[in-house]
Order: C-alpha cells, then sequence, then structure tokens
C-alpha cells in the first residue's frame, strides 16, 4: 500500500500545436496520446513521455486557448524537472536549447543534483537535473536534520558570468541515447504556506519519506521540503518551497501553469485504501474515476493544489499499438458518437514522426 512514484503533471496550454512541437521537436519527448479532455471533450488533452508512455514519463496538457496567464502562488506548482543522467548531458542540452534561441539559466550546482532551467512556449518552468549525486550526501539517514545549503551555492555568492560561459564544447544537432529525457520527471516543486502541514499531508496519509529538508538556494528565508521514496529516487520526488501567504498570494490557473499532478500506485486497492485515509484526515477525495489509460481519484493537498492518485494500468497502448502510439485522435468511448462534431471544434495537429534518439557513436 505505497505510493511508487509519479505518475504524470498536467499543465495548461494556449495552442496545442505550438505544444506538441515543442516537447516532440525540442525536447524529444514522443507524443503518446492525443485525445480530448474526458470532462471538457471540446478541448485537447496531449499526452507526451518515453516511447510507451511510462508512468512517470507522462507530461499531458490541456488546451484551453481561453484562459488567461496563470500565475504562481501558494497551493500552485512551481516547476517541473526532467531527468539527465550526468553533467555532459546537462551540458549537451544547455548548448542544444541556446542555439535554437531558448534562454538556459545555470547549470547550477544545487549539491544533490545539477540543473539548467528554462521555459515552454506557454512560460512552463523546466528544469533538467542530474539523477546524482542524491540525497545521502550530507546526511547518513536523511530527512531527519535540516540541512542549509552551502554558502558556495547560494545565490549571493554564484559567479554568474561564470556560469553563463558553462556550455557544451559543439552544436548539438540531433537528440542522443545520453541526453534522452526518456527517464521522465526527476521531481516536481510546488508552493506551500505552511510546510509542517505539508508534511503531514506527504509523511502520515500518503506514507511518502522526507528525504530532504532545506531551504531555497536562491531565496534562505524559503523553506525548501523534499519528499519521495525510501532512498529519494528521481522519478519519485515532490518538493515545496515555503512562501508566506500574505506576500505570495495563492496561485492562479491558467496557461503556463500546472492542473494537477498524480501519484502513481499498483492498483484500486491501493487507491481505495488512500481514499479513506484521505476522507478519515478530512479531505475531499473524489469516487474512483475510469480515465481510460488508468484510473484516478483526486483530493487535494493543505493549500489546496490538486492531487491524483492513478493506477499504473491499463495503460496508453490499450487503444494503439506501440508503432502508431499517438497519431489519430483518440475518444473514450462515451465520445465515439460525437466524433464528427468533436473533431469539428479541435485544430488539427501536425509533428513529425518520433524516432528514437540516435546512439552516441565516436568522440562525442
Amino acid at each position: 500500500m505505497t505510493i511508487l512514484g509519479l505518475h504524470h503533471i498536467t499543465l495548461v496550454s494556449a495552442n496545442a500545436q505550438r505544444t506538441a512541437e515543442f516537447y516532440t521537436h525540442v525536447l524529444g519527448l514522443r507524443m503518446i496520446k492525443k485525445t480530448v479532455n474526458f470532462d471538457d471533450p471540446e478541448s485537447y488533452h496531449l499526452y507526451f513521455g518515453d516511447e510507451k508512455g511510462t508512468p512517470g514519463t507522462a507530461i499531458t496538457f490541456f488546451e484551453w486557448a481561453h484562459l488567461s496567464k496563470g500565475r504562481h502562488g501558494v497551493g500552485g506548482t512551481h516547476h517541473l524537472a526532467l531527468r539527465v543522467k550526468n553533467q555532459d548531458g546537462l551540458l549537451k542540452w544547455k548548448r542544444r536549447l541556446t542555439d535554437l534561441g531558448i534562454r538556459v539559466r545555470g547549470p547550477y550546482d544545487r549539491y544533490y543534483f545539477q540543473s539548467i532551467y528554462f521555459r515552454d512556449p506557454d512560460g512552463v518552468i523546466l528544469e533538467i537535473a542530474t539523477d546524482g549525486p542524491g540525497f545521502a550526501i550530507d546526511e547518513e539517514t536523511i530527512g531527519m536534520e535540516h540541512r542549509p545549503p552551502p554558502e558556495s551555492l547560494m545565490l549571493a555568492n554564484r559567479d554568474e558570468t561564470t556560469i553563463e560561459q558553462l556550455t557544451w564544447h559543439a552544436p548539438i544537432e540531433t537528440i542522443t541515447e545520453d541526453m534522452a529525457l526518456l527517464n521522465g520527471m526527476h521531481h516536481i516543486t510546488a508552493i506551500a504556506s505552511d510546510i509542517r502541514s505539508t508534511n503531514a499531508f506527504y509523511t502520515d496519509i500518503l506514507g511518502m519519506r522526507r528525504v530532504k529538508m532545506t531551504d531555497n538556494f536562491d531565496d534562505p528565508t524559503s523553506a525548501h521540503w523534499y519528499w519521495g521514496d525510501e532512498t529519494g529516487s528521481p522519478g519519485s520526488l515532490i518538493t515545496y518551497f515555503e512562501r508566506k501567504l500574505d506576500q505570495t498570494g495563492y496561485a492562479q490557473i491558467g496557461t503556463g501553469m500546472t492542473h494537477h499532478f498524480a501519484f502513481a500506485v499498483a492498483d484500486e486497492e491501493v487507491q481505495r485504501y488512500y481514499q479513506r485515509k484521505l476522507a478519515n484526515a478530512g479531505y475531499r477525495v473524489s469516487q474512483i474515476i475510469d480515465r481510460q489509460y488508468f484510473k484516478s481519484i483526486y483530493s487535494h493537498d493543505p493549500d489546496g493544489h490538486i492531487v491524483e492518485i492513478a493506477t499504473l494500468q491499463p495503460g496508453f497502448l490499450v487503444d494503439e499499438d506501440l508503432e502508431t502510439l499517438g497519431t489519430k485522435l483518440m475518444l473514450p468511448p462515451q465520445y465515439e458518437p460525437y466524433r464528427e462534431a468533436i473533431e469539428a471544434r479541435l485544430t488539427p495537429i501536425t509533428i513529425t514522426p518520433w524516432k528514437k534518439p540516435e546512439k552516441v557513436t565516436g568522440d562525442e
């Protein structure tokens, strides 16, 4: 009866075509499902991930062009981090993105990993983070004591000019296996008004382990805590910045913002277990809802951020072959009779066929 890790994150896009081009052509993810929002069938719901949409790799978007720009705040997500193996891969991504005209910050040493930051076309803050060195670097038993950031790594002491010049030595024309983002998410970072209430939610109710108590490296007045599996594995991590509500305000849903994020569990039995725990703790929680590719329950964290718990199965191959995954508009059975009307309201999306990352050859 445990949370297995991250399942997916769902954000809001103003333009489905633009979003699809960015996440496939620029970041090299595969569009694994083109469907509609099951609760709003006149809008797209796009999924991007690895070759077959393994839970933990899925980044999904509702296309809601009618919404205004969202804003960060308490009860919202701050950024999403994707995984790369090591610093070489990180520098290759910096070079590729910079050469494409995308502004990149970093690489920054976050002590437990290194990372770069940039934005997608809607302004979503994206991070690419290395898998190591991990959370045991400054604690034998992780998450037990407050560990302030090393002074040399904090904003006030960084040499931004030198950092800006760090990049890969040659242009990156194609995405190779050593830099591919197909291992999925590294972590998701949200914003809380009371980090101890958030801690109780994740440890006491969801049963996750607190793996680090530190401070924001760019704002030492803000606590930064991490939760995940027993070892704090990349892909299991949810992190929060603590911000004062009277200064930050609440998040506002809109384009460029997260709608919800989801944790993975094995099956409906585990969902029912968490359903009972959430309800007994006084949280509103939904019934189990069939989302075609997984089943879900929905609740919220102490500040109101929507939190979903989703099953691993049946997966994205339930209605498409692996070879053609993500190429056709797939509708759930209840909407299939209305396909013609639904398609008439959606702007067609065109992207080039997905190719696996190239194998590294020679001296890279």
